[in-house]
Formats: structure tokens, sequence, C-alpha cells
């Protein structure tokens, strides 16, 4: 998450890491103390092609 430093996951499968992003998100906010306002994310994904 580029707006939040130090806030990372990962995950095996696009499921479980759309799950962790939240959680990730949510955790991130917490700590630095800020009010959790529901939100729409929209984010990235980038793909490599291996020739």
């Amino acid at each position: 998450m580029p707006e939040l430093p130090g806030c990372h996951t990962q995950a095996k499968s696009l499921d479980v890491l759309m799950e962790r992003i939240r959680e990730a998100i949510e955790l991130c906010l917490e700590v630095e103390g800020e009010e959790i306002s529901p939100q729409e994310f929209v984010g990235l994904q980038r793909i490599w092609i291996e020739k």
C-alpha cells in the first residue's frame, strides 16, 4: 500500500490475498490511530509473463 508505508501482505491465492489486504489496511490504520471508514478499494495488480 503506497499510501500506508510498512503495510505489506502476501498470499498464495487472490481470494486469500484480498482478505489479507483488508486485514493489513485495518491493522495499519489502527496502529496509526486513524478512524476506519468504509471505503471502496480499487487497486492495481502486476502480472509478469516469462518467455
